[in-house]
């Protein structure tokens, strides 16, 4: 007789002791902020007296999956599948499902995968949140989530919905984790959300990222770099840009989704800026960090992009010259109002579309590497070069982990993970960099 899929939320879940002393393992699906959610329930199963492990020791297996678009919906199912085959040899004994896609698919993966002994959801956020107690990153660097949603509803994305309304964490709560991670000797700390920029609108009823970032400085000692991932254009603040400008702990990075630039569809993404209004925007973050690092992210395909839509989006990006660009095609998501609109792009336009706007970006990206030969970088060390042992791996403050390019280090002496060393750089690739230790 086949057993019933049981739907817990996370409190259900995280409050129903399991037997005690399993080994538990996660396959982390999706972004950085799913990462942290990874973090959050193994901390929970290991309060319980389980015990986490690597995924090739464990007795249970929790995927946080993914569901922004077409391609993660896949590859988190994919996984899904791989898991029931190991439980279904005896190499498994529970597969829980967690994440994005649960949370909205819940139905259909009970109805689909009868075997998966739970579906969790998403994990809740709370103002007074004080951080895991379990680390899925190296021990030199770490994500903190200081919001979840996003205050802004985009036409064509979901998160919203999965996600629910957009909530902040209280400046103390994070000001004490952060606090926690700098006596562990935590070099470099990304601040994370779907709209950080958005921060404190419904705590404190007006944009207090600047503020917040004022308050973590005192603390940060051992801690070198702060960066910002996933600022909402509309919502960044002057005051931000003077603090992110002036604070030498604070990268001079910053990852703004700008997804567009022709008003018609802006408009159409409500994304409350405007082509001017944007452009004034990059012209300040220029003005205040001329040697800085913007990366974005593009979205082609949407429901009525024109050629003449897609020619201005062209346009921008040569004319702003970002160092970093993500692109994707636009996915077609049930329950958001983009999916109902009328002049869908083919999916042809679409790729072709793609791959010229990632034609351009490679060639800008190739120059822009270029400009930094001859300069000396300060690098973080985050690992040796396997094989050789005068190559370390590293990254500038210009590269988030994972989702930018690395620094190859060639040095003499052993260098330590975790170290900041200056590197005077010798070469550059489409994405890396190469250098020497002075």
């Amino acid at each position: 007789m086949i057993k019933k899929t049981t739907i817990k939320t996370t409190k259900d879940f995280h409050s129903e002791r399991m037997t005690q002393g399993q080994n538990v393992g996660v396959i982390n699906l999706g972004c950085a902020r799913n990462l942290v959610d990874s973090q959050t329930i193994l901390s929970n199963m290991k309060r319980q007296g389980h015990r986490i492990v690597d995924v090739e020791q464990s007795d249970i297996v929790v995927v946080n999956t993914c569901a922004f678009i077409e391609e993660a919906k896949k590859e988190s199912i994919d996984t899904i599948i791989d898991l029931l085959e190991l439980k279904k040899k005896g190499r498994l004994k529970k597969v829980i499902v967690a994440g994005c896609l649960a949370q909205r698919y819940s139905r259909e993966l009970m109805a689909e995968f009868k075997d998966i002994d739970a579906i969790i959801g998403t994990q809740q956020l709370k103002r007074d949140d004080s951080g895991s107690d379990v680390s899925l990153t190296p021990g030199h660097y770490a994500y903190v989530k200081i919001s979840e949603s996003c205050y802004n509803r985009c036409g064509f994305c979901i998160i919203p919905k999965i996600k629910g309304k957009f909530i902040s964490r209280t400046i103390e709560s994070i000001v004490d984790e952060i606090k926690r991670l700098d006596d562990k000797g935590v070099r470099e700390v990304n601040l994370i959300g779907q709209d950080i920029t958005a921060y404190g609108m419904d705590l404190y009823h007006e944009l207090s990222l600047a503020k917040l970032l004022k308050s973590i400085i005192p603390v940060a000692n051992h801690i070198q770099w702060i960066r910002l991932l996933y600022a909402f254009p509309a919502h960044v603040t002057d005051e931000l840009i003077e603090v992110i400008a002036s604070e030498k702990r604070i990268c001079k990075y910053i990852d703004i989704p700008l997804q567009h630039i022709s008003d018609h569809i802006l408009s159409s993404m409500n994304r409350n800026m405007t082509t001017e209004q944007t452009v004034a925007l990059m012209a300040k973050f220029r003005k205040a960090m001329p040697q800085g690092s913007l990366r974005t992210t593009f979205i082609v395909g949407l429901p009525g992009e024109s050629k003449e839509d897609f020619d201005e989006l062209l346009r921008f990006m040569k004319d702003i010259r970002f160092e970093k660009v993500g692109t994707f095609i636009y996915s077609r998501e049930e329950g958001t109002p983009a999916y109902d609109m009328p002049d869908q792009v083919p999916e042809k336009t679409k790729k072709e579309r793609l791959n010229v706007l990632m034609s351009v970006q490679q060639d800008i990206s190739r120059e822009k590497q270029k400009e930094l030969v001859g300069r000396t970088l300060r690098v973080l060390i985050d690992e040796p070069q396997q094989g050789d042992k005068n190559i370390f791996l590293g990254r500038c403050e210009f590269d988030a982990p994972d989702v930018d390019g690395i620094v190859y280090v060639h040095s003499s002496k052993d260098l330590r993970i975790g170290d900041f060393i200056d590197v005077h750089i010798t070469d550059a690739y489409e994405y890396d960099l190469a250098g020497e230790v002075g």
